[in-house]
Order: C-alpha cells, then structure tokens, then sequence
C-alpha cells in the first residue's frame, strides 16, 4: 500500500510555481494577484481562507483578503464583486463558500468574470471542461488529476466510482476521469443518495472517489483489493483528545480500507493540501493570460 501524500506534492508544486513567477518579476512582468472574500466567521472558512493566503506567499503571489460580516446583503456582495472583476491589478479571486443563507450563492458565481474565477465553478468554466476546452479547473477535481499523475497511477481503461454528484467535486471529475488524456480514459460510474446497492458497484472498481462528506462511508467490504482510493471528505467529527475538540475525518474508513490498496490519499494531508494547489496554478494561469488572454 502506497500513501498518496497530497501536502508532499501540493509543496513540490507550489515550489515549481514560486520560481516561475520569479522568472517572470526577473523579466518586469507583473506578479500575480489573488484576491478572497469571506463573508462572516465560520471556523472552517478562516482556517481555509488562512491557508489560502499562506500558499500565495509560499508561490511569491500578491493576496488581498476582503472581509464582510454575515449580514452583508447580496447587493453588497455583488458591487464588492463587481470591483474585484473591474480591478486590473487582480488576476483572479475567489468567494469563499458557504455563505449566509440570505444570499444566493449560485448568483454570486455567476456574477464572477470567468476570466478571474480561479475556482473554477463559474457556468463558463464548467461548459468548457464539460467538451475538453481550456478552462480554470475546478479546484479540487484537478489536484485529484494532478495525484494521480504525479504518482503515475494507471487510469486508461479502468473502472472508476465516483461516490457524490456535487457541482464542486462530483460531477466535474467524473467528467474529468472519462475525457480523453491521462489521467483519465476511465470507464466512469457516479453513485450518489438514490444509488442501490453501492456496495456492489464499488466492489468492482480500480479506483473510487469518495465525495460524499459521510464520514468513514466507504467500509473493507466495499473494496476490491488492489484498488486506488481517493478521499475527498473532511468532515470535523468530535475527539475530546484534541484540542480543539474536533478532528477532521474522511469518508473512508482508512484504517480497514488501506490494507486492501494498491493507493489511498490520508485524511487530513491527501486532498486538502492540493485543492488550494491547484487554486495558484489556477491563479498563475490567469496572470499569464494562458486560458483567456488578457485584453
């Protein structure tokens, strides 16, 4: 069994992007600038957003960090928008979800110029990866792409689960692990809430992706042995050994599911730390003007 080391790679990759933004600078070309907005004070989106900021001066980015309270209103949400897309010294910037109920979280994505929307979730962006364009990858799918690259596991042919049909993981890389390049080529099947006999299904698979956010869901009984297993889910789960109280679970139940693995990404330390790679190269991308030139 191989541990997939997702804050390995993500620190290689952020290496890699930090010196070619110097070269860049070294040739007078402008650093790249990410912005964020967080709305209110939910634990789980400072310590993202945190996170965020730190890998932008790790990659020797600019970031500016927009903070409303949770009782902004969507108008003011979107004028805050609105500058950032006018704003020419900004190359991209993100929206950090959840937000209040009171506001439309979908019309805030829309209102986001896809030509900035590092995240990757804007309709434009999603119809593009959709037929194979160039696009800003949603995040998280494309640092899943960029493991199983990296660690050269084969996908061509393969029969691949995924197990949620979100917009934000599921559905762009089940259409990510079935268009035609490697990664990908896989014979793809979604499973999700109305899905019968998942157990059966998942049993048959060369690689599952687990994004569901149901903690330890994925059981030794569901697992082929040999099988690559990626899991997506970080859900905080008590623990009054910690600290803080809390401890962050996947949706795989690792310590039964990793001995039958051929390859399985840990919870935390897999994913996560490739999710926010994946929003720098996003972020450089954008600067270069490499998917939609700059005017």
């Amino acid at each position: 069994m191989t541990l997939i080391d997702g804050k390995q790679t993500a620190d290689q990759i952020k290496a890699e992007i930090a010196n070619e933004v110097e070269a860049m600078v070294g040739r007078g070309e402008k650093r790249p600038h990410l912005a964020a907005i967080l709305v209110g004070h939910d634990g789980g989106s400072e310590t993202y957003v945190a996170h965020k900021v730190k890998a932008c001066e790790q990659c020797g980015f600019k970031s500016t960090l927009i903070r409303m309270e949770d009782n902004v209103t969507e108008a003011e949400l979107l004028e805050a928008i609105d500058k950032l897309n006018a704003d020419t010294d900004i190359d991209g910037f993100i929206v950090q979800l959840p937000l209040p109920k009171h506001i439309s979280e979908q019309k805030v994505i829309e209102a986001i110029d896809y030509r900035k929307d590092v995240d990757g979730f804007h309709p434009v962006n999603v119809g593009r990866m959709s037929i194979g364009l160039p696009c800003f990858l949603s995040a998280t799918p494309a640092g899943i792409m960029d493991l199983l690259d990296r660690y050269d596991i084969p996908t061509r042919g393969r029969r691949c689960v995924v197990l949620g049909r979100s917009n934000i993981v599921g559905k762009p890389v089940a259409t990510l692990m079935m268009q035609k390049h490697q990664p990908g080529d896989a014979t793809v099947t979604v499973c999700h809430s109305a899905t019968e006999n998942i157990a059966e299904i998942t049993s048959q698979a060369d690689i599952i992706i687990a994004a569901l956010g149901k903690p330890g869901f994925v059981t030794a009984n569901m697992v082929k042995p040999g099988a690559t297993i990626i899991d997506v889910g970080t859900t905080r789960v008590p623990d009054a050994t910690r600290k803080s109280g809390f401890r962050l679970r996947g949706d795989v139940d690792f310590d039964n599911v990793a001995p039958l693995c051929s390859y399985i990404t840990p919870v935390p330390g897999g994913v996560g730390p490739m999710t926010i790679c994946s929003l720098m190269k996003n972020t450089l991308l954008a600067a270069k003007g490499a998917i939609y030139p700059k005017a």
